[in-house]
């Protein structure tokens, strides 16, 4: 498949003069990148274990906002996370020998039960580190997906704290470290959802709003969607207490945050990956941050038109898709949200409850 968007090519000089390559040699690279991620994306292996999930309209939230509003609703995977494609990717793509020492990875949940159901799928052993302030449904979902295949062990308080953790494991015990986000397999897989929503929506589109933690799944959307349809936005969006990808981008480097907020648990990373961070540099439009009543009031819509709860990070892209669409004007906009998943546990509904309906009232 072609890529869309060209590339600036230095004017020609007369012949015998001096010219600098390096306009050439960049454009050859920005190129190659671009695609070798629409390649990845295009043949990643998800479908074995994660389905095509729906695009569906929000009709409530669109009459609210005055704008077509759809959401992609990965919310509906096996694991009720987008993370088992990214999981699953990175491990059918390891050579035999990788797989037969075992895996290890950590994972604030999502990913964590990817990897579970990848494991038991693949008959791989599999070392999961989990932090202590995982949700519990998250953690046995985890031993339920990966069964006798699986060790959990719970370590820290953030991802951060349960990857340094497990990085110490994989030197003791010699295993196979699967990253949560900053993998270009991993990326590929989480490309896959850019991938579907362009299938489903054909008409026009102007902006696509992604939840960020590490980054991969804004990696993975944005290359694929800058690919092939340039012209559509794609838009990060992070928690104000854990935005360590629009401090970094800010910044123009990685930045370490030295803590974060948990009640968005899915996203709480301190520290962006490498490769996430280079993509989303190059490929993203840009990153808005929202406050905890934002996340409450998103969760309240979202069931509002779809009857189902999603966790935190799961109504991070559409508080984000509210926050731009009040500022957007009057021109009715097409605007679709990732809802990434659904994993909370049941007594986190009070919070959600009681600030939605403060942030209602507010209106």
């Amino acid at each position: 498949m072609p890529l869309t968007h060209p590339l600036a090519v230095p004017q020609a000089v007369a012949l015998g003069q001096s010219f600098d390559a390096e306009p050439f040699e960049a454009a050859h690279d920005a190129w190659s990148d671009a695609d070798d991620y629409l390649r990845r994306i295009l043949t990643a292996r998800v479908y074995d274990v994660a389905r095509e999930t729906a695009l569906e309209a929000a009709p409530t939230l669109s009459a609210h906002l005055g704008h077509r509003v759809w959401l992609k609703r990965e919310d509906h995977q096996p694991v009720f996370s987008f993370k088992v494609r990214g999981a699953y990717n990175k491990m059918a793509s390891l050579p035999a020998d990788a797989l037969a020492r075992g895996v290890i990875t950590a994972s604030a949940g999502n990913h964590a039960q990817g990897v579970a159901l990848a494991a038991a799928r693949l008959g791989v052993r599999a070392i999961i580190v989990v932090p202590q302030s995982a949700p519990q449904v998250k953690v046995d979902a985890v031993r339920a997906h990966g069964g006798g295949m699986v060790e959990v062990v719970l370590a820290g308080e953030s991802y951060s704290d349960a990857f340094d953790h497990a990085l110490s494991l994989q030197q003791q015990h010699g295993l196979t470290f699967i990253p949560a986000f900053d993998d270009p397999d991993v990326i590929a897989g989480q490309g896959t959802v850019g991938m579907e929503i362009l299938r489903q929506h054909r008409g026009p589109l102007d902006a696509v709003f992604v939840p960020i933690g590490g980054g991969s799944l804004a990696a993975g959307v944005a290359a694929y969607v800058k690919a092939v349809r340039p012209e559509v936005q794609v838009i990060g969006v992070q928690t104000e207490d854990s935005c360590a990808m629009a401090r970094s981008l800010a910044a123009g480097e990685r930045v370490t945050l030295d803590t974060v907020g948990l009640f968005s648990d899915g996203t709480a990373v301190k520290r962006v990956g490498e490769e996430t961070f280079r993509l989303c540099q190059k490929y993203l439009d840009g990153v808005l941050t929202v406050d905890t009543d934002a996340l409450c009031a998103a969760i309240k819509d979202i069931f509002q038109d779809t009857r189902s709860l999603v966790e935190p990070a799961g109504a991070l892209a559409v508080a984000g898709l509210k926050q731009y669409a009040a500022t957007a004007g009057n021109a009715s906009l097409a605007l679709v949200a990732i809802t990434s998943g659904a994993n909370m546990n049941f007594d986190r509904l009070r919070i959600v409850a009681e600030r939605a309906e403060v942030v209602g009232a507010a209106r």
